[in-house]
């Protein structure tokens, strides 16, 4: 995955690095630092760094990873937990991936310093180290808390984590980088709201292009960029997804929004104004606020001191 240019790319990494270590000890930075005889930081970026140029899906799919995560209960890594009823198997959930790369990183930590290191931590360092990397990358975008929730209902659960309605909008221009499923899509391409037609808000060469990779017949799920291209100047069809940029919010004001919830951003009344002003401000104007957002969303309901515990496995449970 690329950042807009160096600066940012520098910029976004400090930021998550500073989302990093709000840890799950105490909130504070550094405080791995002596309580290992190892540097658990380069434990991570030694696996995550080489792995991203291998596999182009993990730094999208680790970014949702860690916004579902603290999302829904805080950012406890419990998303990471197996079983049939646990936060893994919840429909928004069900296409998170990455689970493995996260299994690799906890075992070397284990390995090297056992019983010190928290999952949610973990999660976090691999993000970090996933976006510094700095590739090109093909993945997963955020979906929750779902793609066709109004503006009004969703920024009433924001709202309820304490992340204001600003700072939603501001979250869900990580649909910047990524892809999603054409199932998310049918119903607004084919059958919005039971008319039998399209979604009138799309616009109608997005709509005409995305029907030719979603077609209505298909029983093959398949994927497309949300990120379409930045400006009535680009060609339909050659999207800027690789890129951490603002062209998100440049396309949804045109009304190329790929998600229902993405296009009603630049529409609602409680959101456009915010929309409107990272559409026209520069790259770096966006990176902030994204990096902003970020880190108090790495606030929300965070376990510290005795809460919760270091699991030796991120699957499971401690046995007691």
């Amino acid at each position: 995955m690329k950042v807009s240019t160096a600066a940012g790319a520098l910029a976004f990494a400090i930021a998550l690095a500073n989302f990093a270590n709000q840890s799950h000890g105490a909130l504070q930075e550094g405080f791995y630092k002596g309580k290992c005889n190892v540097d658990v930081e380069k434990i991570v970026s030694d696996i995550i760094t080489p792995l991203v140029g291998q596999k182009l899906w993990i730094t999208p799919a680790l970014l949702r990873m860690q916004f579902h995560d603290c999302f829904v209960n805080g950012c406890d890594a419990s998303i990471l937990l197996d079983g049939s009823s646990r936060e893994k198997t919840a429909i928004p959930n069900r296409s998170v991936r990455g689970y493995d790369v996260i299994d690799l990183v906890k075992a070397a930590i284990e390995k090297s310093c056992p019983g010190v290191v928290s999952c949610s931590d973990v999660v976090v360092m691999a993000t970090r180290d996933a976006v510094a990397a700095g590739v090109k990358e093909d993945g997963t975008v955020v979906n929750s808390p779902g793609s066709s929730i109004s503006v009004e209902n969703s920024a009433a659960i924001f709202n309820s984590k304490g992340i204001s309605t600003e700072d939603m909008v501001h979250l869900l221009g990580g649909h910047t980088v990524g892809v999603t499923h054409c199932s998310f899509l049918k119903n607004r391409l084919y059958n919005f709201n039971d008319t039998g037609s399209t979604h009138l808000t799309m616009q109608t060469e997005l709509a005409v292009f995305l029907k030719v990779k979603c077609p209505h017949t298909s029983t093959v799920d398949n994927t497309v960029d949300i990120d379409q291209g930045g400006s009535t100047l680009v060609i339909v069809g050659e999207p800027t997804s690789e890129i951490i940029d603002n062209s998100f919010y440049k396309q949804i004001a045109i009304r190329r929004g790929v998600l229902e919830i993405d296009q009603a951003l630049a529409l609602n009344k409680l959101t456009k104004d915010t929309v409107n002003k990272a559409a026209i401000s520069s790259n770096d104007y966006f990176l902030t606020k994204f990096q902003q957002a970020m880190v108090k969303l790495g606030a929300v309901e965070v376990l510290t001191g005795t809460q919760g515990e270091i699991r030796k496995s991120c699957r499971a449970i401690n046995k007691s």
